[in-house]
């Protein structure tokens, strides 16, 4: 299991990572708002295990926590809008794409930006 983390390139642990955080939160809220009984608590535990599993392979990545949270905050964004649109239909708005722009160079900034 190590080398194959180890031979993964980071982008793709943090991709990994952002689609299993992002899925969790949707099945965790779609459980809360839209369902009961059994299908409440089916969804509350597949949300859990996708949480799990975000931290793990968010920590998996091979970097320092302070270097790989700029590209993990810029993945974030632009996963969470597109499982937003795929599992609620909302489309961002223009204060959202705005704001994006912003936190998406941001990352770009803290994770790329030579520190030597």
């Amino acid at each position: 299991m190590r080398n194959i983390v180890q031979a993964t390139p980071v982008a793709i642990l943090l991709l990994i990572a952002t689609v299993l955080e992002v899925g969790g939160d949707a099945l965790v809220r779609a459980a809360i708002y839209n369902h009961a009984g059994y299908v409440r608590l089916a969804l509350f535990l597949i949300g859990a295990a996708l949480l799990l599993g975000y931290g793990t392979f968010l920590n998996l990545a091979p970097v320092e926590f302070g270097q790989v949270v700029g590209l993990y905050i810029a993945t974030l964004f632009i996963v969470w809008q597109v499982i937003n649109f795929i599992a609620f239909r909302a489309i961002p708005t223009v204060p959202i794409l705005v704001g994006g722009t912003l936190i998406v160079a941001g990352g770009a900034l803290i994770t790329f930006w030579n520190r030597a």
